[in-house]
């Protein structure tokens, strides 16, 4: 799932019923585009467009938490049992003191009593059950364009090149960020980890930008964050101190300077391999 995936998926959380052409249109991109997408999404499973009903204004006016905690050779059984009961709209399996938490959607208090005296009661494996009142429920779709998007740490002591750098990745939706040179990157990925870095190899140091490098992949926290250099290090006279596949240290190499669309294309394929 890529980012226009996400931003299809945002638009269809504010309007389920929104036109594959207006997405289209909100999107800058061909409806065919939308199209194709929504199907591999619907696919994959990765997405299920449904509509939903307000259980008060169809008469449900008693919502309850119900946690149960169940003996484990009974956990399947209770789950299908409960999976199969009308009342119950969702369940979810946690850890904790407790085994499953099912949403009870009920038309009165009385139904909720005859709900546990009977329901309840006939699902094998029950310990204990403990029932929370819902007074109010409050949705909040997830801004995916934002929760997941990457980002990226752009490491150079020129700051044209990271302004220039900024405003590519950020007509993507990227979230950046920069740092002069190798010692403020590891305490800038020490404080936030990044998805990406994209790293000059000479800034305070003929090869502070290796020093760096090395110093990620040694650290158990950050050494799989994917290295992408990019430097003019192949128009000096120190090319052949620049790191190999051999050492491991970097993802990939580009050449300054580097046209916008190579630059955007490298960097979503190193973090769709990540």
């Amino acid at each position: 799932m890529d980012k226009t995936d996400r931003r299809i998926i945002n638009l269809l959380c504010e309007n389920g019923r929104r036109s594959n052409v207006d997405i289209a249109r909100r999107l800058s991109v061909s409806e065919g585009t939308v199209r194709k997408r929504l199907d591999q999404l619907l696919e994959d499973g990765a997405l299920e467009i449904k509509a939903t009903v307000d259980p008060v204004q169809a008469g449900y006016k008693t919502r309850v938490l119900i946690l149960l905690t169940i003996e484990l050779p009974h956990m399947q059984e209770a789950e299908e049992m409960l999976r199969d009961t009308p009342e119950v709209s969702r369940i979810y399996r946690i850890t904790g003191e407790h085994d499953l938490v099912i949403d009870v959607v009920l038309r009165s208090d009385d139904h909720l009593r005859s709900f546990i005296a009977g329901r309840l009661n006939e699902i094998p494996g029950i310990i204990r059950t403990e029932t929370f009142h819902v007074l109010r429920v409050q949705e909040k779709p997830i801004d995916w364009t934002r929760s997941t998007t990457p980002h990226i740490l752009i490491v150079d002591d020129d700051p044209d090149f990271i302004e220039a750098t900024r405003m590519i990745l950020a007509r993507e939706d990227y979230t950046i960020s920069a740092a002069s040179n190798g010692d403020e990157a590891l305490k800038a990925m020490v404080a936030n980890p990044p998805d990406l870095v994209i790293l000059d190899i000479m800034m305070d140091g003929i090869l502070d930008g290796g020093d760096a490098s090395r110093r990620i992949r040694t650290n158990s926290q950050l050494r799989d964050t994917p290295i992408l250099v990019v430097s003019s290090i192949t128009a000096s006279d120190y090319l052949s101190m620049l790191p190999t596949d051999d050492d491991n240290l970097i993802d990939n190499f580009l050449s300054k300077p580097v046209a916008p669309e190579r630059l955007l294309t490298e960097v979503d394929r190193l973090l769709r391999r990540a």
